[in-house]
């Protein structure tokens, strides 16, 4: 039979379930009954106010906390795997449903188009990642390809990847981009180099790089903006 903290622990759930019902957001809750709400799905009976508290505590922020890699939530937040893959998957499930609003199709004939759909899909990421957006000869979207990841700070490609993606999509215009989440937006001379020699051999076959766009927060970067070599602005 249930005992009374069970009942207590039911009632104190519905009610905040109805909170989240009737004001239809979450921006009347603080950081704590966000996170608890979310743990009530992945712990059933138990105390999830506590365990939102303490982990709050041990990574600071939401933000922290469901960056964290799922070992590490493991190791450290000591969670089960199936509660640490849990939260590690939130931010790539919100990434896929802001990235879904710019579903293949979109015209990216604008900069503010591309930063806004480049934002949806590298927002938030805390290891850096290179994308390939491949345009028809109407700037509309084909596909968007993640070329590579790396760590925080650095990242490997090869340029023979990029464009056999773009050449399998058939591409006549791209788009490169890539994050910085160091929060650094100058690019380094690596991604000079890269960039240049991928210009000029996409040039070689008759596509166009349109821009090579590095997201940093509210800080990116665009080659075509600051007229890098190679690049104008009135591609867009």
């Amino acid at each position: 039979m249930p005992g009374k903290s069970d009942n207590l622990n039911s009632g104190h759930r519905a009610r905040v379930r109805q909170r989240f019902i009737q004001e239809g957001n979450l921006d009347s809750f603080k950081e704590y009954e966000v996170l608890e709400l979310m743990l009530f799905y992945a712990y059933p009976m138990r105390d999830t106010k506590a365990i939102a508290k303490r982990l709050l505590e041990k990574y600071h922020s939401l933000h922290n906390l469901l960056n964290a890699r799922p070992e590490d939530l493991m190791n450290n937040g000591g969670l089960t795997e199936n509660v640490a893959v849990y939260l590690s998957m939130m931010p790539y499930i919100a990434r896929r449903y802001l990235s879904s609003f710019y579903s293949k199709g979109i015209v990216l004939r604008s900069h503010s188009t591309a930063i806004s759909y480049l934002n949806a899909l590298l927002q938030g990421q805390n290891y850096e990642s290179v994308y390939l957006l491949s345009l028809d000869i109407n700037k509309r979207l084909i596909a968007a390809d993640r070329i590579s990841s790396g760590s925080e700070d650095s990242i490997n490609f090869t340029v023979e990847v990029v464009l056999e993606r773009a050449l399998l999509h058939k591409a006549k215009f791209t788009i490169l981009a890539h994050n910085h989440p160091s929060g650094n937006n100058e690019p380094s001379e690596a991604d000079n180099k890269a960039t240049e020699e991928l210009r000029v051999k996409f040039e070689s076959l008759g596509i166009k790089m349109i821009d090579h766009i590095i997201i940093c927060g509210d800080k990116n970067f665009s080659y075509a903006r600051n007229r890098r070599k190679g690049f104008r602005e009135r591609y867009y």
